[in-house]
């Protein structure tokens, strides 16, 4: 078996190339992280930090988080990096700016379209991104562990014309033990100025 959860499944993931489309501002690539990726995320729930941010090329990247992970969280580690490498080959970009974050309140809940040319959006925990392409009237929800791939204002020749708003969950409403998201967001690695942020940023 692959040490690669995420490369067993490259040729359905290639599909997210699709993107780069014109008049495509969404593909979301169904997903089912295998069981030892699924049970390091909720152990970094419970063991990891808050947030972690990384700006680089993926070695780099490695390097500088790895140790924020422990033996029963590194298989989780693994597949948030080879999500950057996705995102680096779809979006053409050497380096790339990762965010993975516990979230345990409602946030962005207005739709949106970001400032950035492309950003790839996993929940590894808890349910996924929302959109709509018609205002509201109907909503589209990305299910757990699904990759999910969106345009921003900054993409080439982006045009008002048929675009794609998106939003954040809602948590206060569940469950309180369900009232958690453990996501994953990669950019580019200059997009919102963060190329002037630290290469690293670890927070407990």
């Amino acid at each position: 078996m692959s040490c690669c959860p995420t490369r067993d499944r490259l040729s359905d993931l290639a599909g997210c190339a699709a993107i780069r489309e014109e008049g495509r501002f969404i593909v979301e690539r169904p997903r089912v992280p295998v069981a030892r990726v699924r049970e390091a995320a909720d152990a970094y729930l419970a063991e990891g930090a808050r947030l972690i941010q990384a700006r680089g090329r993926v070695p780099e990247i490695r390097a500088g988080i790895a140790g924020a992970f422990t033996g029963r969280t590194v298989a989780l580690l693994d597949d948030v990096l080879d999500l950057a490498r996705l995102y680096g080959a779809v979006a053409g970009q050497q380096a790339v700016r990762l965010r993975l974050e516990r979230i345990v309140t409602d946030s962005c809940r207005r739709f949106h379209v970001d400032q950035v040319g492309l950003r790839l959006l996993c929940a590894y925990v808890g349910p996924g991104v929302q959109w709509t392409a018609d205002g509201g009237a109907h909503i589209g929800q990305a299910q757990t562990g699904a990759v999910v791939l969106l345009k921003g204002q900054r993409f080439a020749n982006w045009t008002e014309e048929g675009h794609v708003l998106h939003r954040s969950p809602s948590v206060s409403g569940l469950p309180e033990a369900e009232r958690v998201r453990l996501l994953l967001t990669v950019d580019a690695a200059d997009a919102c100025g963060a190329a002037d942020d630290a290469p690293v940023m670890i927070a407990a």
